[in-house]
C-alpha cells in the first residue's frame, strides 16, 4: 500500500515574518496591504511569502482591514447567455480594479436570492451586484443597505430602494421590435415571456414583478394600442419557463381562432424554446410565422434563416454595473442613478409579411 504523506501545514503570517526576519506585525501589514513599510522591507516580506508559497486567509484579512477585495454577484439564470455575458463584463471590470468576484445563481427564485445575499454578506463581500428576482419584494435588499454594503442592481430597477441600477432601454427596445413587425404587415403579434404569474392569465402589466419584462410588455402594448388594435394584451403569454411549457404556450397560441402571425420572445432562452416548438410543429420562419428575439445570442445566427434580434450590449452593461459599484467602494458618493444602456434592432431573415392579412 502506498504511503501517503500527511497534508502540508498552511503557511502563516508568523512563518513569513520569521523567514523575512521581521516582526509578525510588519509582515501582516505588507501581506494585508495596509500601513506603511519601506520598499526594502516590503520586497523582503514578499520574497519570503513567495518562497514559502504563502496563501492569504481572506476572512482574517477582511477582519483586519475591513475589506475583503471581493464583489458578490447574484444573477437570475447563469444558463442564460444574457447573464453569462454580464458576468464576464463584471468580472473584467472588477479584475482591473483589483477585486475578485463570487457569483451566485438565484434561478429567478426569491428564496434562493435571499439565501445568496445572506451567504455573501457572511463572507464579508465589499459590495453586491444583484439582479432581483422580484422587484416588488425588497426587504432583503434593504437589509444589504442597512448593514452598510454598497449595492447596484443589474438589468432591473427598483426606484423606491434608492440604489444605483444599470439596465437596458427595455421599453424602447420592445417598441422598436413591435414597430418592425407592424411595418411588415403584422396585426396579430404575440409576446412570450418566461415570467411566471402562478398560472393567472395576463390582464395587466402590473402583474409582472420583473421590471425589465414589465417595461418590455408595456412598450409592446403601447405600439399596438397606438396602431388601433383591439385587446393587444390577449396575445401576451407568460410562463414559458421550460421547453414543455413553451411548447404548450406556442400550441395554444396557434390554436386560436385568430392565431398570431408573429412572435416576440422576451429573452434568448425563450426565443430558442419557441424556435424548437415551431420546428416540432413543422413550421418555419418567416414562411409560416415571423419571429424576433431579445439578445443576439449565438444560436440566432446559425438558424435558417438567422433570427432578427434586439441587440443588447450586455457585456458593457456588466462593466458599467461593476464600475458604478467600485466607484462607491472607492469612497465616491455621486447621486443615485439608473444607467440606461441603448439597444438596437438587428434585422435578419426571420420577419416577412404575414401569409394572411386578415385582421
Amino acid at each position: 500500500m502506498e504511503n501517503l504523506s500527511p497534508p502540508k501545514r498552511s503557511v502563516t503570517v508568523a512563518d513569513v515574518a520569521k523567514a523575512a526576519k521581521v516582526s509578525k506585525a510588519t509582515a501582516a501589514r505588507v501581506l494585508g496591504g495596509y500601513g506603511v513599510v519601506s520598499d526594502k522591507i516590503r520586497a523582503q516580506v514578499m520574497a519570503a511569502a513567495t518562497e514559502l508559497e504563502y496563501r492569504p486567509n481572506e476572512l482574517a484579512r477582511s477582519m483586519t482591514t475591513g475589506k475583503s477585495g471581493i464583489i458578490g454577484v447574484i444573477v437570475g439564470d447563469i444558463e442564460n447567455a444574457f447573464f453569462s455575458l454580464a458576468v464576464r463584463g463584471i468580472s473584467d471590470a472588477a479584475r482591473v480594479a483589483g477585486f475578485n468576484v463570487i457569483i451566485a445563481n438565484s434561478g429567478e427564485e426569491l428564496d434562493a436570492e435571499k439565501s445568496a445575499v445572506d451567504l455573501l454578506i457572511g463572507k464579508r463581500v465589499d459590495g453586491l451586484i444583484v439582479t432581483p428576482a422580484r422587484c416588488d419584494r425588497m426587504e432583503h435588499l434593504q437589509d444589504i443597505r442597512r448593514v452598510g454594503v454598497p449595492l447596484v442592481l443589474f438589468d432591473r430597477s427598483i426606484p423606491e430602494l434608492g440604489v444605483d441600477s444599470v439596465t437596458g432601454d427595455d421599453r424602447d427596445a420592445a417598441i422598436s421590435a413591435t414597430r418592425h413587425l407592424l411595418e411588415a404587415g403584422h396585426r396579430r403579434i404575440a409576446y412570450v415571456s418566461a415570467m411566471d404569474t402562478s398560472g393567472d392569465p395576463f390582464t395587466d402589466s402590473q402583474q409582472i414583478s420583473n421590471s425589465a419584462v414589465r417595461e418590455r410588455v408595456e412598450g409592446f402594448l403601447s405600439v399596438l394600442t397606438d396602431a388601433g388594435l383591439k385587446s393587444p394584451e390577449h396575445y401576451v403569454r407568460l410562463g414559458a419557463t421550460d421547453q414543455q411549457r413553451t411548447d404548450t404556450v406556442v400550441k395554444r397560441l396557434l390554436e386560436e381562432v385568430s392565431p398570431p402571425t408573429a412572435l416576440l420572445a422576451s429573452d434568448s432562452l425563450v426565443g430558442l424554446r419557441i424556435f424548437r416548438s415551431l420546428q416540432s410543429l413543422g413550421l418555419s420562419t418567416p414562411r409560416d410565422i415571423s419571429m424576433i428575439s431579445f439578445l443576439d445570442a449565438d444560436w440566432t445566427t446559425v438558424t435558417a434563416p438567422p433570427i432578427t434580434v434586439v441587440d443588447q450590449p450586455v457585456y458593457e452593461m456588466g462593466k458599467k454595473a461593476a464600475e458604478r459599484l467600485i466607484s462607491r467602494l472607492d469612497g465616491k458618493e455621486p447621486p443615485v442613478e439608473r444607467t440606461i444602456v441603448k439597444t438596437s434592432l438587428i434585422q435578419r431573415g426571420s420577419v416577412a409579411a404575414p401569409r394572411s392579412t386578415v385582421t
